[in-house]
């Protein structure tokens, strides 16, 4: 799903994300594009197969090149944390050892944590193959395993690292919903607008003999009533609902909008536009 756009700032920070020994180049960038999708930041690779800088890792970063362009190669895993406080390991298996297990929310709940604190964090991935080596798993501080069908756990290394990655964004959603995730400003409807709308939709109604038999109509409306003034609308959405019993009230399946010019009941007027609906409602022709 294409979404990048160059006029907001990237987030970046996070813990730092280590890769032991990955083997494809490709694998490499998709891991960078996911980093970057959840503002994630600095790239760390233990002895890479095919060797650094790898065209086929930027290709398929796509364009997370501030990403690739910032990783950092070592030699050997001691040295790729060693100015790190605080590593969690990551595997599908179960491990022999006296290592806390935490699951990716509870872990990155905990980078969270150590970074608004100030301390250096990381997230060490495996091979894609076979993972990390007991020994590799004994130099992080805890176990990160992933919830997955025991029948199939195989991940790649470009999901899990986006999984890891997702799930640290999430830590911090309280920090950015307000801006990423706000809903539209809309007023919302008085009461006069909400019953105005009733009397249209029962007027439109009536003229098309939907309240039978006749006795049953003060039944009917108060059943319309409950199911319209259960919401909490706006005037905007209002409008639009107005609009559309007004379209419906003027032209016919056999007559649509557009074949002809019906006669309009004065009662739905909209010359002063107040109940346009978005245009389902005005009166020129197409």
């Amino acid at each position: 799903m294409a979404g990048t756009n160059s006029e907001l700032e990237l987030l970046r920070e996070g813990p730092v994300i280590v890769l032991v020994e990955p083997q494809l180049g490709e694998n490499i960038g998709m891991v960078a594009r996911a980093m970057a999708n959840f503002g994630l930041v600095e790239l760390r690779l233990v002895n890479p197969r095919d060797g650094w800088p790898n065209e086929k890792a930027r290709a398929a970063a796509s364009k997370a090149d501030h990403v690739i362009d910032a990783t950092k190669v070592f030699d050997t895993l001691e040295e790729a944390i060693a100015d790190l406080n605080f590593v969690y390991a990551t595997t599908a298996r179960l491990r022999d050892g006296f290592k806390r297990v935490a699951s990716p929310v509870e872990a990155t709940t905990a980078l969270r944590a150590r970074f608004k604190a100030g301390e250096a964090t990381g997230i060490l991935f495996g091979r894609e193959r076979w993972g990390l080596s007991n020994e590799e798993v004994a130099l992080a501080d805890e176990i990160v395993t992933f919830p997955v069908n025991p029948a199939f756990a195989s991940l790649n290394i470009a999901q899990a690292v986006l999984l890891m990655s997702y799930e640290w964004m999430k830590s911090g959603m309280e920090d950015v919903t307000a801006t990423l995730f706000q809903a539209p400003d809309q007023t919302p409807a008085t009461k006069e607008q909400l019953f105005g709308m009733v009397e249209q939709l029962e007027e439109a109604l009536d003229s098309r003999g939907y309240f039978r038999p006749a006795g049953k109509k003060p039944k009917m409306m108060d059943n319309l009533r409950a199911v319209l003034s259960r919401p909490a609308f706006s005037e905007q959405e209002i409008s639009v609902l107005r609009g559309v019993i007004s379209s419906l009230d003027r032209f016919s399946r056999k007559n649509p909008r557009g074949t002809r010019a019906p006669s309009v009941p004065a009662a739905f007027s909209t010359e002063d536009g107040e109940h346009d609906g978005g245009d389902v409602s005005r009166n020129e022709q197409d």
